[in-house]
């Protein structure tokens, strides 16, 4: 792949913003071919989503918006623990023919979680999968 990684976080509340916070500083450190393109979060005014709109990271408040950045996203966490969020992307990805963007299931974030030394990350029984 000759470009980073692109990658959308969706849901910034205590797990995901936790999981931000850790998947940045892992991409900084290793220098990591990763960017976070995207973010989505309720509070568009909270602190982590203005730190990543300083950044220049397009900050949406509904997780929907980000399936119009069509496959300039490649891979989407949804940190938002709603099953419905989860199974609207997928409805929406389907219905823009997006057959690039794939949504990373929580296994995926479960394992990246392992690699930034933090202990466990919080589980949702209300996985959508």
């Amino acid at each position: 792949m000759s470009h980073p990684v692109r990658v959308a976080l969706l849901g910034l509340g205590e797990v995901g913003e936790r999981f931000a916070e850790h998947f940045l500083e892992k991409i900084q450190e290793d220098r990591a071919r990763v960017e976070i393109v995207a973010v989505a979060h309720r509070n568009p005014d909270s602190p982590v989503a203005m730190g990543f709109r300083h950044s220049r990271v397009p900050v949406f408040e509904d997780a929907m918006e980000v399936v119009s950045l069509g496959p300039r996203v490649d891979g989407i966490f949804d940190l938002t623990g709603d099953p419905d969020v989860r199974r609207n992307l997928r409805e929406a990805l389907q219905a823009s023919h997006n057959r690039h963007t794939v949504i990373a299931p929580e296994v995926v974030a479960h394992l990246l979680w392992n690699f930034f030394g933090e202990g466990e990350l919080p589980y949702s029984a209300r996985t959508g999968y």
